[in-house]
């Protein structure tokens, strides 16, 4: 999907059409969530400090979330893809992977199923989408930032290398900023200064990784498009209008927190072994802090213990604080006492 939080926003609200908006924190506190395309020509981006959004855009507007209604708008978007493939694995409310090797009955190409989806998407949410096709994940995921907004590229196998080469390492799906960095500082800054590495040169330089970086230089990627992905992790999160510099007055917004964790574990069914705490101070640095025990757990009141533990042993609060959030991970299910039965021959 387009910018999807901030069209969202603008498909509702008329008086916000053709402005520059961000969904998400306010003109002091807190970070972007979704920036429109007219805001993103000033530079701004999600997950961007607000403050720092102002400065690049001044009469940025900025628009409180509502996450029901991306869910909602997100449930018709999926309905649209299961009636041209089951084969679909979500990445977020705005974007998915879809297989469709077997084609639907009456389309030739993938392409054309791919343009009809966004046609669908349009009639039915009055919002655009962009799609990507080719023959794996990776290259489709790239392919799908070419033309935004509203907008499709397709990358067969024959077009796939020139693409890769002529490709900003910075621009690859799978590296960061700091890798990127790394890879400028040995000079290599396109794909095709990639495609050069021979494996063995890679992993001096990037260890376990360097597998997957000579793969994506050469657009392979074997991963299969995966209906049901796991759920690694459940957390949620709180940016406070000005900086906290004591656990006294944290407290009440960690049990806060650690309240709405233990509802969304407890309402898709999921406990978890590994409690982590996560602290942004008022300086953008974060930390972590984390803690497994044997037991699986989604309880309120278990997950405040671990969690003001943790925010104990955090001796440099007076820094001031601007975020903290709690995650669950380590998903899985409670072990159980098991008897041994007796079997009568």
């Amino acid at each position: 999907m387009d910018a999807f939080f901030a069209a969202v926003e603008q498909r509702d609200k008329p008086h916000l059409q053709g402005k520059p908006i961000a969904v998400g924190g306010s003109q002091y506190r807190g970070v972007v969530a979704a920036a429109s395309y007219e805001a993103r020509r000033f530079g701004v981006r999600s997950a961007m400090p607000s403050q720092r959004a102002v400065q690049l855009c001044p009469n940025l507007v900025f628009v409180k979330s509502r996450f029901d209604v991306y869910k909602k708008v997100s449930s018709q978007i999926n309905i649209i893809f299961k009636q041209y493939t089951n084969l679909v694995e979500p990445l977020s409310l705005d974007e998915a992977y879809l297989d469709i090797t077997k084609l639907p009955t009456g389309f030739n190409s993938a392409t054309e199923v791919a343009e009809k989806i966004r046609q669908d998407i349009f009639e039915t949410t009055n919002l655009t989408a962009s799609a990507g096709v080719s023959f794996n994940k990776f290259l489709a995921k790239m392919a799908s930032d070419v033309n935004k907004p509203n907008g499709i590229f397709v990358l067969t196998p024959k077009k796939a290398r020139e693409f890769l080469c002529n490709l900003e390492i910075r621009k690859f799906y799978g590296i960061g900023k700091v890798t990127a960095y790394k890879f400028q500082k040995m000079g290599v800054l396109y794909g095709s200064d990639l495609l050069r590495l021979s494996l063995s040169s890679l992993e001096q330089h990037f260890g376990k990784s360097a597998k997957s970086y000579y793969n994506l230089a050469r657009g392979i990627d074997n991963r299969l498009v995966k209906v049901d992905r796991e759920r690694k992790s459940i957390g949620a999160e709180r940016t406070f209008s000005s900086n906290i510099d004591n656990a006294e007055d944290l407290l009440p917004h960690l049990k806060f927190i650690v309240k709405t964790v233990a509802e969304r574990c407890k309402k898709i069914g999921k406990k978890g072994r590994t409690v982590t705490l996560k602290v942004k101070y008022g300086d953008f640095t974060q930390i972590t802090r984390g803690t497994t025990s044997d037991e699986c757990t989604f309880s309120e009141n278990k997950i405040l213990i671990q969690t003001k533990k943790l925010l104990s042993e955090i001796d440099d609060l007076e820094r001031g604080i601007r975020l903290i959030g709690v995650t669950i991970s380590n998903l899985g299910s409670e072990k159980k006492n098991t008897k041994q039965l007796k079997l009568d021959f």
